[in-house]
């Protein structure tokens, strides 16, 4: 096993406190991490088609299956997806690299309807919302397998340059890109603090205030031990990534939506 924490440890990691009494062993649920350093070692056709299989196997609203995925491992292509997203080099050594779609052609095409709400913002949810369980229920079987995964979202950075390569038709929309790998053993990546519970999980009513000083601490500390850049309280980097400038296009994506058919009502 590369991600060897017990529940109870993950929990620790996670909240910077023990974990409760009778906490259930569900440590592979825990310790998931993002792994960006993977060894050479190849991941079987067969391995990859059973955790396709993990994924159509998630919930998928009224069983309308609107997502696709599309592997990329051609040198080229894969180069020109790691360029397109940042030049993360993790797309480049990763065994497989997967671009999910969200996936409202095929429904077109098998329909044949004329008289449809494929462009409405409810479809578009549909679509994005299958995109993401799929993956993740396929991320929680190849981690099973003691694989490693690193979402890519910066796929969404210049949406109209991936649709080129990978000829995705109107009426889809790469969501996120997903790299799948066996994980460096001497850099597996450590497991990242997450929110207090009483910041996210709310009993009958959403709060009126919302305090940030407990985990900005805390993730301070995990950036330091990380040697990571820890120059601004988490919550101030928030600020900073959801103003324009921090989007790298993807504040564009609403006019790439509306001209592809997935958003126009």
């Amino acid at each position: 096993m590369i991600f060897r924490e017990s529940a109870t440890e993950s929990w620790t990691a996670r909240y910077g406190q023990p974990a409760p009494t009778g906490l259930p062993e569900i440590a592979g649920f825990l310790s998931h991490r993002s792994v960006r350093r993977f060894t050479d070692q190849p991941i079987p056709r067969e391995t990859v088609s059973g955790l396709i299989a993990a994924a159509q196997s998630a919930a998928t609203s009224s069983n309308l299956q609107s997502w696709s995925v599309v592997s990329v491992q051609a040198p080229q292509a894969r180069a020109k997806i790691a360029e397109l997203c940042g030049n993360q080099k993790q797309i480049l050594t990763a065994g497989w690299f997967f671009v999910f779609i969200a996936d409202l052609n095929r429904i077109a095409q098998y329909t044949r309807a004329k008289d449809h709400a494929l462009d409405t913002v409810e479809m578009y949810t549909v679509a994005v919302i299958d995109a993401a369980l799929a993956a993740e229920r396929m991320v929680c079987a190849a981690e099973s397998l003691d694989l490693g995964i690193c979402y890519i979202g910066a796929l969404r950075n210049q949406p109209d340059e991936v649709n080129k390569l990978l000829a995705l038709p109107n009426h889809t929309f790469g969501v996120f890109g997903l790299c799948l790998g066996h994980p460096d053993p001497e850099r597996p990546g450590d497991i990242k603090p997450r929110l207090a519970q009483d910041q996210v999980w709310f009993e009958e009513q959403y709060p009126t205030e919302l305090e940030a000083s407990e985990y900005d601490a805390r993730y301070a500390a995990f950036a330091e031990s990380q040697g990571m850049p820890n120059d601004a309280p988490w919550s101030t980097k928030c600020g900073t990534r959801i103003q324009i400038s921090g989007l790298s296009g993807r504040e564009k994506l609403g006019d790439f939506l509306r001209l592809n058919g997935l958003i126009s009502r």
